[in-house]
C-alpha cells in the first residue's frame, strides 16, 4: 500500500543539497502550490495523509492562552516562512502555531549570497540572510488571500523587524507601519530587536529605544493583539531584567527567548567549507544545539524574575522530547523550533508531542500546563 512518506521524503531530501537556501525556497513553493489544491480530490487526499502522519491530537497538550487555542505547544519559529506563502500548510505538519517573518515595512533582498549554511558537526545553522522578505504590504495580501481560501486553524504570528533602510531613530514608525498592514491577518505579533543580521538592530534592545517602540505599537493596538518581544541569547542578565521590566510596563503578552547567537565558542566546526574561512570570521547568527542551554537558562531566569507571571515562548536547540521538556519545565508555556525540524525531518513534531504525553504520564501530570516551570526554582 502506498505510504505518504514515500511522497514526502524525496521532497524533504531536497533540503540537504549543497544550496540549502535554494532547496528551502523549493520546499516552500511546493507547499504553496499544494495549498491551492486542497479542495481537489487529490489535494484532499494529500492533506488527509499529512494530518494522519504528522498531527497528534491529545487534550492534555491543548492550551487556551491569550484568547488563542493551541492544539499543542510546538510552533514553527520565525525565519522559515518569511513571506507567509506556506501559512496554510503548517497545521497539517503537526505544528500548534506558526510564526511568519521576519517581516519589514519595506521589501528587501537581504545580504548577498551565500548566506545560509549548515553546520552538521554542531547540529546548527549559520544564517546571515538579512531579513529578506517581500515587505509588509505584499505579505498582508498573501495572508489575506490564503485566509479567503480557507480559515486558519492554528494561531499565526508575525515577526516584525526594522527595515534596513530605516534609520534607528525611525524604528518605532517602521514597526508601526508593518503592524498596520498586517494587524488583521495574524493572531499575535513579535517585536524582533535581536536579529544579528540587520545593522544596529540589537541596539534597540536597550531600554529607551525599546520603550519607544513598545509604546508606539501598544498605542495603535486597538484590537489588543498579543504582543511579544524577541530577545538575543547574548544579552547580560541586567539587560534581560530591563527588558522584563519594560515588558511588564507596556503590558506585553510575553517574551520569546531566544534569537540566534553571534558567539562562536565551543563549536566543532572550525572552517566553513563553503567559503574556506574560519568560523570566527563568518558573520551571521547561529541557531540549533549551540544555543540550547543558553536559551533554557534565559527562560528559567525570566520565569524566576517574574514568578511565572510573564509568559515565555522558548526557542533554541530543540531536537528531541527531552529538549522540549527541559524548556517547558524551566518556564516556557510554548515552544518554537526550526533548525531541529530541518535536521530531524517533519517526523520530529509527532515524536516530540507523543514524547510529551509520555512524560506527563510518567510524572503523574494530567495536563501540559502543570509542567510549566516545574523545575524553574530547583537549584
Amino acid at each position: 500500500m502506498f505510504n505518504f512518506s514515500q511522497l514526502f521524503y524525496p521532497l524533504l531530501l531536497a533540503t540537504t543539497k549543497n544550496n540549502p537556501e535554494s532547496a528551502h525556497k523549493q520546499l516552500l513553493n511546493t507547499f504553496n502550490r499544494l495549498d491551492y489544491t486542497r479542495k481537489t480530490p487529490w489535494g484532499q487526499w494529500i492533506f488527509s495523509q499529512m494530518s494522519d502522519t504528522f498531527c497528534v491530537n491529545d487534550p492534555r497538550l491543548q492550551q487556551t492562552l491569550w484568547g488563542l487555542n493551541f492544539s499543542n505547544p510546538i510552533g514553527l519559529a520565525a525565519g522559515c516562512d518569511k513571506d507567509g506563502i506556506a501559512a496554510g500548510i503548517w497545521s497539517h505538519l503537526g505544528f500548534g502555531f506558526a510564526e511568519i517573518g521576519a517581516v519589514t515595512l519595506h521589501s528587501q533582498s537581504g545580504n548577498p549570497p551565500p548566506r545560509l549554511f549548515r553546520l552538521p558537526l554542531d547540529k546548527a545553522a549559520l544564517n546571515r540572510l538579512g531579513a529578506n522578505n517581500q515587505g509588509a504590504e505584499i505579505i498582508a495580501k498573501t495572508l489575506q488571500n490564503t485566509w479567503q481560501r480557507h480559515p486558519r486553524n492554528i494561531p499565526i504570528g508575525i515577526n516584525l523587524c526594522k527595515s534596513k533602510i530605516t534609520p534607528l531613530e525611525g524604528a518605532a514608525e517602521d514597526y508601526l507601519g508593518s503592524f498596520c498592514y498586517l494587524e488583521n491577518w495574524a493572531d499575535y505579533f513579535v517585536v524582533n530587536v535581536s536579529s544579528p543580521n540587520t545593522p544596529g538592530l540589537r541596539s534597540l534592545q536597550e531600554g529607551e529605544q525599546l520603550n519607544t517602540i513598545l509604546q508606539t505599537l501598544q498605542a495603535a493596538n486597538k484590537q489588543q493583539k498579543p504582543l511579544f518581544v524577541k530577545i538575543s541569547p547574548d544579552l547580560e542578565w541586567d539587560a534581560i531584567a530591563t527588558i522584563i521590566n519594560l515588558s511588564q510596563t507596556h503590558n506585553l503578552t510575553g517574551i520569546i527567548a531566544t534569537n540566534t547567537t553571534i558567539k562562536r565558542e565551543k563549536l566543532n566546526t572550525k572552517i566553513l567549507d563553503k567559503t574556506g574561512n574560519k568560523i570566527e570570521e563568518e558573520a551571521g547568527g547561529i541557531s540549533g544545539i549551540p544555543i540550547q542551554k543558553r536559551s533554557t537558562d534565559i527562560i528559567r531566569f525570566i520565569y524566576q524574575e517574574t514568578q511565572g507571571k510573564l509568559p515565555i515562548i522558548g526557542v533554541g536547540g530543540i531536537f528531541s522530547t527531552g529538549d522540549a521538556w527541559e524548556k517547558i519545565t524551566a518556564g516556557a508555556s510554548l515552544l518554537q523550533l526550526y533548525t531541529g525540524w530541518i535536521y530531524q525531518g517533519p517526523w520530529l513534531i509527532p515524536q516530540i508531542l507523543q514524547g510529551l504525553v509520555s512524560k506527563l504520564e510518567k510524572e503523574g501530570l494530567s495536563h501540559i500546563s502543570e509542567a510549566i516551570g516545574k523545575t524553574a526554582f530547583i537549584k
